[in-house]
This record gives C-alpha cells, sequence and structure tokens, in this order.
C-alpha cells in the first residue's frame, strides 16, 4: 500500500525520488518523506525531509530547505501504527541519527522489540512499528549496513518491504523483502528499488523483481542478490514492455477516465494470440499444467478480493456453462481461516491486478499446500503470484493507476471467459462450432466497447439531479448479479454514495421497503435474444422495473440498444449492443463505470485517490 522509491547513480537523487513517489500516489497515502546522503566519506549529511497530507507538502518542505546528493530513499505512508502525522512520516531515524529506513508492512512483533530496545536505552520519537526496524538496524550494525539489516529481518515477524542508508556505510541502498512488492530498477551505472514498477518506468524497463525472503544491495557498480540468510541469488533481468505515456493521464481529466477509455485496447491485447481466427481453438502457452490435466479437474475454486471478486462471480458463471465443471468462488481474505477442503483434483484459479495482495497470495499458498494446482489472473509480469503459479494468464491491460478497477476487471472478464473456452474445449463440452461462434462473438468486443464509449456525452446531464442522493440499489440476475454488485462498489469507492447491488429475484425479501422517490434503482436488463435462458431473465428483469416504478423508484436501466420496452419503463436509459450472454458483463459494466465516475466529478470527490482506500493491499 505504501510508496518506497529509492535511487542511487550519478544524477540528483530527489528529482527522480519525488516524480517516483507522484507515480505511486494511486496506492494511497496519508504522509510523505525523503532522506539523502550529502557529502564525501568522512563528512557525509544524512538528511531528511517529511511532511503530512499529499505529495506537494513535501514538495514545499524541499523548496524551503532543498537536499543535495546522488543517492537517497523516499517513502508514501499508509497509517497502520500511529496517527497520519510529521513525525509518524517516513523515513524513520535510529536514536544516532545514522541511518533511515522506509518500510510497506507491519511489524507483528514490534511492542516486544521495542521493549527490548527501550531496555538497552534506546529512545523512540514515533508511534509506528518501523521505527523499530530502525533501531535494530543500529543495535546490529557492526561495518556492513548489509549484515545489519539481515540480522533485523530475520529478528523480524509479519510482513514488510523497507530500503535503508546509513552514513556510517555510505553509497549504497540495502532492500529487503518479505510480502509486500519490491522491484529494482537496472540503469546505465544508475540503480532504482520500488514498490512498483510504475515509479520508475520513466528511467528504465529492465526489472529485477525481490522474492519473499530476499535482500537487494544497490551501488553505483551494479546490484548484488541474497536471501537472508546471505547466500547469493541470481536472476534474469525482465523486460517490462508498458509504455511510460501508458502510465499519463494523456489528455484526460483524471486517470480513472483514461482506464475506462482504454478498455476497446485492453480487451483486445487480453485476447491477442490466444484464440484461433478459424477454428476458435484456445491456446494457452504459460502453463506448467497439461491439457490432460486440465481435463481431469473436478472442480475449480475461484479466489479473489474485492473487484476482482466480483469477476470471480461472473467467471463461475462462464466456466459452469462452458466447461461443465463445479466452481466455487471465496474471498481471499476468509479462504484460508476456514480450512478449505481442496486437493489435486480441484483447480484453484486466482484473480489479482497487482500480483501481490496479501490475502490471496495467502490462499494461493493454502491451496499449493493442500496440492491443488493454481493458476493466477494478473497484470503484473513477475509479481508474486506468478512466480508462484503453476500457470498464469496475463491481461495485458497495462498500468493501471486510478484506485478504483475498470480496465482490469474488464480484462479479467476476458481472461475468465478465455479460460472457460479452454476448459470446455479440453473436456470436450466445447466443439469446433460452437467455439467458433464465441471467438467471433468476443473479437467484435473492442468495437462494440468504442460504441458505448462514444456515446458519453449524456452522463454530465444524466447525473444533475443523482448526485445528490444518499442511496442507490443495483439489480441483477445470472451473471448480470455480480454487475450490478461491481457498479454498486465503483459508485462507493470514488462518490462515497452508500450503493448496494443485489440480486434482482430478492426484492421481494427486503429491498422493496426501501423504495421511495429518493431512491436511484440501477436496474441491469440486457440479454441475449438467441438465448431462451437469457429471455426468461430478462422477461422477470422487467417485472421488477415494475416493481420499482410502482414504488416511484427512480430507474437507470442498462439494457440491449434498441431496447423499447426498457426505454418506456426506465426513467433513464443507457444501452449497449447486443452479444452473447456470458460476454455481455464487459459491455454493461461500462455505462456503470461512467455513471460513478461522473457523479464522483460532479461532487467534487477525489477519483483517482478516494479516501481510506489504496491500489495495492499488501498486507491483510
Amino acid at each position: 500500500m505504501c510508496g518506497i522509491v529509492g535511487y542511487i547513480g550519478q544524477r540528483k537523487a530527489v528529482p527522480i525520488i519525488l516524480d517516483g513517489l507522484r507515480r505511486l500516489e494511486y496506492r494511497g497515502y496519508d504522509s510523505a518523506g525523503i532522506a539523502v546522503l550529502e557529502g564525501e566519506n568522512g563528512e557525509t549529511s544524512l538528511l531528511v525531509r517529511r511532511a503530512s497530507g499529499k505529495l506537494r507538502n513535501l514538495e514545499e518542505v524541499v523548496r524551503a530547505n532543498p537536499l543535495e546528493g546522488t543517492y537517497g530513499i523516499g517513502h508514501t505512508r499508509w497509517a497502520t501504527h500511529g496517527r497520519p502525522t510529521e513525525e509518524n512520516a517516513h523515513p524513520h531515524r535510529d536514536s544516532k541519527g545514522n541511518l533511515v529506513v522506509v518500510h510497506n508492512g507491519i511489524v507483528e512483533n514490534y511492542l516486544e522489540l521495542k521493549h527490548e530496545l527501550e531496555a538497552a536505552g534506546h529512545v523512540f520519537v514515533s508511534e509506528t512499528d518501523t521505527e523499530v526496524i530502525a533501531h535494530l538496524i543500529e543495535k546490529n550494525f557492526k561495518g556492513k549496513l548489509e549484515d545489519a539489516v539481515r540480522a533485523t529481518v530475520n529478528a523480524i515477524r509479519g510482513v514488510f518491504a523497507i530500503a535503508v542508508i546509513s552514513k556510517l556505510d555510505p553509497h549504497k541502498i540495502v532492500a529487503a523483502r518479505s510480502g509486500p512488492p519490491a522491484v529494482v530498477g537496472l540503469g546505465d551505472g544508475e540503480y532504482f528499488i520500488a514498490s512498483d514498477v510504475p515509479a520508475i518506468l520513466n528511467h528504465t524497463r529492465d526489472i529485477l523483481f525481490l522474492g519473499d525472503g530476499e535482500m537487494a544491495v544497490l551501488t553505483t557498480d551494479g546490484v548484488q542478490l541474497t536471501d537472508f540468510a546471505g547466500k547469493q541469488i541470481k536472476r534474469a533481468v525482465q523486460r517490462i514492455l508498458w509504455d511510460p505515456i501508458m502510465a499519463e493521464k494523456g489528455g484526460y481529466k483524471h486517470f480513472m477516465l483514461k482506464e475506462i477509455y482504454e478498455q476497446p485496447r485492453s480487451v483486445r491485447d487480453t485476447m491477442l494470440g490466444r484464440i484461433g481466427q478459424e477454428t476458435g481453438r484456445v491456446f494457452l502457452d504459460e502453463m506448467s499444467i497439461t491439457p490432460e490435466e486440465f481435463a481431469a479437474f473436478k472442480s475449480v475454486r475461484i479466489i479473489a478480493c474485492g473487484t476482482s471478486w466480483h469477476a470471480a462471480l461472473a467467471g463461475k458463471f462462464m466456466i459452469e456453462r462452458l466447461a461443465r465443471l463445479p466452481v466455487e468462488v471465496d474471498y481471499g481474505s476468509e479462504y484460508r481461516y476456514r480450512d478449505p477442503i481442496v486437493g489435486p483434483e480441484t483447480l484453484t484459479v486466482l484473480i489479482s491486478q497487482s500480483g501481490e495482495t496479501a490475502d490471496t497470495l495467502a490462499a494461493q499458498r493454502e491451496s499449493k499446500a493442500k496440492g491443488s494446482k493454481t493458476l493466477v489472473i494478473c497484470n503484473v509480469i513477475g509479481s508474486m503470484m506468478t512466480r508462484e503459479a503453476s500457470g498464469t494468464i496475463m491481461t495485458h491491460a497495462g498500468p493501471e493507476i486510478g484506485v478504483a478497477s475498470t480496465k482490469a476487471f474488464t480484462s479479467q472478464l476476458t481472461a475468465l471467459f478465455i479460460l472457460a473456452m479452454y476448459l470446455g474445449q479440453q473436456r470436450g463440452q466445447l466443439d469446433e462450432e460452437a467455439s467458433l461462434k464465441l471467438m467471433q462473438e468476443a473479437a467484435q468486443l473492442p468495437g462494440k466497447l468504442e460504441r458505448i464509449l462514444s456515446n458519453d456525452d449524456i452522463y454530465p446531464e444524466l447525473v444533475k439531479n443523482l448526485h445528490t442522493a444518499k442511496d442507490f440499489l443495483y439489480l441483477g440476475r445470472g451473471i448480470h448479479f455480480p454487475m450490478a454488485l461491481e457498479g454498486a462498489l465503483k459508485l462507493k469507492e470514488i462518490s462515497y454514495i452508500h450503493a448496494e447491488g443485489y440480486p434482482a429475484g430478492e426484492m421481494k425479501h427486503g429491498p422493496n421497503a426501501l423504495i421511495d422517490e429518493s431512491l436511484p434503482v440501477v436496474v441491469v436488463a440486457t440479454y441475449d435474444p438467441e438465448d431462451e435462458g437469457s429471455r426468461v431473465r430478462y422477461e422477470k428483469t422487467l417485472s421488477n422495473i415494475q416493481e420499482v416504478k410502482a414504488r416511484s423508484g427512480v430507474v437507470i436501466a442498462i439494457a440491449n440498444k434498441g431496447d423499447e420496452v426498457v426505454a418506456k419503463m426506465a426513467d433513464h436509459f443507457l444501452s449497449v449492443p447486443v452479444t452473447t450472454e456470458l460476454l455481455l458483463p464487459i459491455l454493461e459494466i461500462v455505462p456503470m463505470q461512467l455513471l460513478a465516475y461522473h457523479i464522483a466529478v460532479r461532487r467534487g470527490c477525489d477519483v483517482d485517490q478516494p479516501r481510506n482506500l489504496a491500489k495495492s493491499v499488501t498486507v491483510e
């Protein structure tokens, strides 16, 4: 969740570090700080600048009290231990001011360690668990910073990614990871450490991903990787293909809006090279799971958190329909605490945009320990979950900066559809004719998404009388119920309006009591005209619209283009092109994303960085 950036090289460190922190603002934070070492051996000064609030406050502090130096570390903090004040902001010093540390994560045994250090004479000045790390490194320092860090991380319980510099062992940055992500960037005589790729993408695309229990020592001569026991590690460099411009706003008012408009491309890129144009056959290359093993699985377990969990719910419908395999969907945060029944006959699918979501990663390890093969749907090459998986489906959505996920979500839906087709083909449930028809429908998705987005000028007028509502209700049936959940989540995340997604068939079991003239109700009423079950569901959804109208509720309907029946019944009508039932979610979620976005803008909310939320939840 917190952002870490470090630089060592020949250039001035402060502009590079501040720029990197700015590119990590999407992760969420409440204070920021930076430290650099100035001068040569014997006359070095370790200087720290910190500020609560937004990064601009730190930039003002640095302008008033400039820092020089060619290496240093910076941090944006999300408060876990201690209030979001300047005193609790990172970097944190040791007792003598010889070293500083920045930290992402939680030290679970910090009180025990703090009491031991206080008994030995250490004086603490903050409320944070991170300060314990600085004092422990001070205690363990015997001349080499990496040895002191190694001794320290072996004494810590919890999850952490840290970066450390010291004037007693200058011209190096030591980083370590156990849980939250950390990446090392390789330049020409300069090196970087960061918690996420976008922070350093403007400077290098050559990346080393630190694994759990690993350390990196960065100097101007290069990078040395070891484990926590000191054993050297050799790892291939990963080349990141994202264009740095993809992480910029590109003329859009917000990253979220830009990413909504990138969905035609991200959906296309997720399908690219995976579906045969002439046969509809699906190709999954990054697998150590054999086709025979795919055919032999007796069940599927999908695990995810947040928006990815909604994608998982839709994936259940896709896999059960196309592969005829039973599917269970679990929250990552709940899965391992109930001793799940899973084994070699079950395929466990993990969904995570970052590939570093702590709860989902823990669930992956739980499934592996019980003998289940794990397959990860992810957007970040080289992330921890992809490295530990038996197979991966990369979504190729590109960097997603907005905290509220949009293009990553539709790419996840696309990947799940591809997986469902593949399982169906391997199990003999999906013949060539059916596969080809599905492939042809999928190939039209990018163009249909573009048509939906070309009609975005209706939303500013639409939300004029909706943005003051205190509650929203979202309704859907079948595979469209997860989209109602996701639509409600989007509104909650960025506009701070209470919203609830509900199965439309459950209206009589409670939600009808909420409906009056002040309650906007978003109804997903799309359907596939060629699918009998879809038509039946649609007819029942029409009855739900009538129930809402009979109680004076305000209906915002999302339905097929040209559906005059729904258009006449609804107060507001948002249309999407017709496609096969299992692909409709990829289209129908876009109007709900745009609705949430325009309501949030109208309410003056921080769309890209909503309060109390972070992009990547890397601690439990």
